[in-house]
């Protein structure tokens, strides 16, 4: 396989590897330009237009296997007897190198683009097997012995359902085998309770034929016992094939004994494309079968010669990256997982599900927070001792915050290409499949160390919030104004709305002046600069608004949070209705404006007369004999809501007192904070061991200062008089006489006459 292309003994292979030859160098020219602007390397998946820098970039490797369709639609114009020759060349030239790799002796091999469609073909040579009869008979052979094809409950969801629309069978022909619950993995198939499922089938006139078992399943990447497997398939004549992740391994020098069992299995499925990182590669489904006619009508096998070219980018693939290369991304992968387990071990608050299998490329980790007086182990299996409501709530707490670390997680370390996802009886939790992304992505040791670095700066911020939701509601439950709402996927500290004087609590419609609070409120606790996040809700949230409080990076003071909200929500609320009062008390003020002017001009018309609104006779009515009117107005007091005569401004020269204005509603407590301390931190007041230097020391002797000072000015200015030694600086004398003047005004105002130009 390592020889090189141009001592291959066809001249035809020989002239196509030269031709790949110079692909190749005009490749690597491409790779080697810089661009004259930025002097950065132009990525090798760059093309013009606009796909241009949108295509990642796949490397040497991938270009081989890309060109290797594009060579593949060249061969198929080739004449019939070379091309036969050709493809028949590279498809067991391809085969046997797949059989050494992965161990798999005298071995066939089927290629396809979907990983489900190789196991569909091996479950039709399977009943082509069994029932002889099949091909005359059809399905009256499967109605009278129905076959039983038996998954995993730890398989991939939906597919049984493929196999079953793929063969034509119903669903009562797929049977799921539960996986150990009391004994081993929470994810390995038992053993013994698919015997007892086989027997109970046989006994029912049913017949047994497939077993899929799983090489590192599709969650957590666990090996079944396929060594105890193939002893009960081989006892009732049962097919077995395997798949999985972990088959990769079976190229490297040391492999686990239930991996290494798979070699003995009579069918298995190699996903080798996001092993290598080699993109537009097809699946690979080995087999054993002597009989080329069953799989000739199976599907397994083609008469045609391009349906043998679908392994020619694999097979220039493997010549390009040859044994050691192969190897050697699959090691690459393998170390990435034992070193990111290793690191894991050392970190508290963080749980490996797969520390049995050091073999196994896949890492799945949680984190978990200890319950007050409970065993670690009760995280993951509720104790029946333990109440129901408390178990339930502390899952949903800790997956809702392994949601959020595994997609921070993924921001802050892309390269490492983990994923989150939900387990049945672990919850959420973040796996990390170097197999399948390491060669892509391109991961290394340093992101690694970099991911596991990014764990241990995101648990505290884990920890804070995790201890902060129990006290912040029974906070909230013990405010009036403030309805506590629990919603399970939501990370943070957690979710409150307040409850105004309108609101219908029973009513689960959009409620638009409680949005219209909420929205001031979320503006209010954003304007604050706290450490805090605060935000209406997500997509998710319910139809009536909500404050969603974030992650707490540091403890806070609750109690002040939640007084906070609760009083600026009530303060928001307050100026609303005044708002709305004063509104409506100037829309009734104008109309009542309205209907007394009308009234005056009534008025002014029977005083005047008639003959006074004609333009010439009035106007010599008036010379001869002028209209001795009063200055009659209104002015509006927004104060009390009331129409006022303006008479008493004109005549005595003097505003109207009005009402006093009510007071301003009063907003949060003020908390005194340290130097550059931001809101809701808890304070040192209370602390036992206050140094005599620190600030709060400074802080207490300020206030007693200001407090000395404060009472002293009041004194100064509620004592009616100065002390008989102490003389009267001169601005003071001047202030006197300016008051005895304004005084002596305000007693002569009321005496003063009307003005002769009115009379």
């Amino acid at each position: 396989m390592d020889a090189p292309l141009e001592k291959i003994a066809d001249p035809t292979l020989a002239e196509m590897g030269k031709n790949l030859k110079e692909a190749m160098k005009m490749l690597e020219d491409s790779q080697r330009r810089t661009e004259e602007e930025n002097g950065k390397k132009l990525l090798s998946g760059d093309i013009p237009g606009p796909l241009q820098g949108r295509i990642q970039n796949i490397g040497e490797q991938g270009h081989i296997a890309l060109l290797g369709h594009s060579l593949g639609a060249y061969i198929s114009t080739l004449d019939k007897e070379k091309l036969r020759k050709l493809t028949t060349r590279i498809l067991s030239d391809t085969t046997l190198w797949l059989c050494r790799i992965f161990r798999y002796e005298n071995g066939c091999a089927y290629f396809h683009e979907e990983e489900r469609e190789g196991l569909a073909k091996i479950c039709r040579l399977a009943i082509h097997s069994r029932y002889e009869d099949f091909v005359v008979d059809g399905f009256n052979v499967l109605y009278n012995k129905m076959p039983v094809i038996y998954l995993s409950a730890a398989a991939r969801p939906g597919l049984g359902q493929y196999l079953c629309n793929q063969l034509g069978l119903p669903f009562p022909c797929l049977c799921r085998v539960p996986c150990n619950t009391m004994f081993g993995s929470q994810h390995q198939m038992d053993v013994a309770f698919l015997e007892k499922l086989i027997k109970d089938d046989i006994e029912q006139g049913k017949l047994p034929l497939l077993l899929v078992a799983n090489a590192g399943t599709a969650a957590v990447g666990h090996t079944d016992k396929i060594g105890r497997l193939k002893e009960l398939c081989e006892q009732y004549g049962i097919w077995l094939h395997v798949k999985g992740v972990n088959l990769a391994t079976l190229a490297l020098g040391y492999v686990s004994s239930s991996v290494l069992a798979a070699t003995k299995c009579d069918s298995m499925t190699l996903t080798p494309g996001p092993w290598l990182g080699l993109p537009a590669v097809p699946a690979v489904t080995l087999y054993k079968h002597d009989d080329p006619a069953l799989t000739l009508v199976a599907g397994l096998t083609s008469n045609k010669p391009t349906d043998k070219l679908r392994a020619l980018p694999l097979w220039l693939s493997l010549q390009y990256l040859g044994l050691d290369g192969i190897v050697e991304r699959i090691k690459h992968a393998c170390q990435l997982s034992q070193r990111l387990q290793e690191s894991l071990k050392k970190v508290n608050h963080v749980k490996i599900l797969v520390e049995d299998e050091l073999s196994s490329p896949v890492v799945v980790f949680r984190f978990f927070q200890e319950l007050p007086g409970s065993d670690p182990g009760l995280n993951a299996i509720p104790a029946p001792n333990m109440a129901l409501s408390a178990v339930s709530q502390e899952r949903h707490s800790c997956d809702a915050l392994n949601r959020w670390l595994g997609e921070q997680l993924k921001q802050l370390v892309p390269a490492s290409g983990l994923t989150v996802m939900d387990l049945e009886v672990e919850g959420t939790c973040v796996r990390f499949s170097p197999l399948t992304t390491a060669a892509v992505l391109g991961t290394r040791g340093e992101d690694v160390d970099q991911l596991v670095a990014c764990i241990q700066s995101q648990l505290p911020v884990l920890t804070c919030t995790l201890q902060l939701r129990e006290e912040f509601k029974q906070e909230v439950m013990g405010t009036a104004g403030l309805l506590y709402v629990d919603d399970p996927n939501w990370p943070g500290i957690g979710v409150v709305r307040y409850e105004h004087a309108n609101d219908d609590k029973s009513s689960l419609k959009s409620d638009p002046e409680g949005e219209k609070i909420h929205a001031g409120l979320l503006k209010k606790l954003n304007e604050l600069e706290s450490d805090l996040t605060f935000k209406m809700g997500p997509e998710y949230k319910s139809m009536k608004s909500c404050i969603y409080i974030g992650m707490a990076s540091d403890d806070i003071d609750v109690s002040e949070l939640v007084e906070t909200i609760a009083v600026t929500a009530r303060e928001i609320e307050e100026n609303s209705r005044l708002l709305e009062n004063m509104t409506e008390v100037v829309r009734k003020g104008i109309q009542e404006a309205q209907v007394q002017l009308q009234k005056a001009n009534e008025e002014r018309l029977l005083e005047e007369g008639v003959l006074r609104q004609i333009p010439v006779v009035g106007s010599v009515l008036n010379w001869f004999s002028p209209v001795q009117a009063s200055q009659k107005g209104r002015t509006f007091n927004l104060t009390a809501g009331s129409l006022e005569s303006t008479e008493h401004t004109y005549v005595y020269k003097v505003q109207g007192s009005g009402v006093t204005p009510p007071q301003t509603p009063s907003g949060a407590r003020t908390k005194q904070r340290l130097p550059g301390q931001k809101p809701f931190k808890r304070s040192l007041r209370g602390s036992d061991t206050v140094s005599e230097t620190s600030s709060v020391s400074h802080i207490e002797d300020l206030e007693k200062i200001e407090h000395l000072s404060g009472g002293q000015g009041a004194s100064e200015a509620n004592s009616p008089e100065r002390h008989p030694g102490v003389p009267t600086p001169p601005e003071a004398e001047q202030t006197g006489a300016l008051q005895d003047r304004a005084q002596h005004l305000e007693d002569d105002c009321p005496q003063v006459e009307e003005p002769e130009s009115l009379r």
